[in-house]
């Protein structure tokens, strides 16, 4: 089992460099296709209705606009392509997608293994991403998203992975999804928090079952049970410095896109405050 296309998500932000350069170390560990695809930020809905402009002599004004964000996505995809050449990858592909980040990505990672995208900087908020936008791909895409912290730089091979395990269909998919990462890592803690509340989905030993599943796949697992008083997010966060973890795989939760609600509870907590990536799945 391995990654065979990987898809990036490209744009201005000064921290896509470090972005690309984690997906295109993924793509060589497995021999896989790399897909560069920088959305110009504008819903393709604008595109379609731009013709109800054109008896109020405002089409010529929209489309410099709209040629300004494709030039910006094109030239993202120049920073794309000189990366990924100066890493020695084989195989890539820069691709410019009209339409905004969430529904444009979501929509290219349906042909992908694995999407990698970057965690939302709400003190420097983008002009081209909304600020759920890798909640809103984790929800929508129907593929296993990788966040990347904003801060830092990270190997594709993490050492030490954290799986977030209750049993639920998304954390499966998780950790399915993530098992070409957890095959090479040195070690991987499966963390089951409170155990107890959900005794009918764990069994007699709780965090067994998936531990043994991984082991058929020749992972090297520790299950850790803990109760904890506090919200699971920030326990979930305390536990994966505790170990030193460099990678955390679980279930994503959340709403439907409304700027008025706002994430809820693991989820909000861990997109948030992250600093290790995270391999997410719905």
């Amino acid at each position: 089992m391995s990654y065979k296309t990987v898809l990036v998500h490209v744009d201005k932000d000064k921290h896509s460099t470090e972005r690309i350069k984690l997906a295109a170390q993924i793509a060589m560990n497995d021999e896989a296709h790399l897909i560069g695809a920088a959305p110009s930020g504008v819903s393709r809905f604008i595109y379609q209705s731009r013709f109800i402009y054109e008896g109020g002599g405002m089409a010529s004004h929209l489309d410099s606009h709209l040629e300004e964000l494709r030039k910006a996505a094109k030239d993202s995809l120049t920073q794309f392509e000189s990366t990924v050449k100066s890493l020695g990858l084989q195989s890539y592909e820069a691709r410019q997608v009209d339409d905004e980040a969430g529904a444009g990505i979501s929509l290219q990672a349906r042909y992908s293994d694995l999407v990698v995208v970057g965690q939302a900087n709400l003190d420097e908020p983008s002009s081209t991403t909304l600020p759920d936008f890798p909640e809103f791909v984790v929800m929508n895409s129907g593929r296993p998203v990788l966040i990347v912290p904003y801060v830092g730089r990270y190997d594709a091979m993490p050492k030490r992975v954290l799986i977030a395990w209750d049993a639920s269909t998304s954390a499966t998919r998780a950790v399915t999804a993530a098992i070409p990462l957890l095959k090479r890592a040195q070690n991987v803690d499966v963390v089951v928090f409170n155990p107890d509340s959900r005794g009918d989905a764990h069994g007699e030993m709780p965090g067994a079952d998936i531990g043994l599943y991984l082991a058929r796949h020749n992972v090297k697992v520790n299950v850790v049970r803990q109760k904890t008083d506090i919200d699971v997010g920030n326990a979930l966060l305390s536990i994966a410095t505790d170990l030193g973890s460099d990678m955390i795989v679980m279930g994503g939760y959340g709403h439907s896109r409304f700027r008025e609600i706002l994430l809820g509870g693991v989820t909000r907590t861990v997109l948030e405050s992250m600093t290790v990536p995270i391999l997410m799945a719905h």
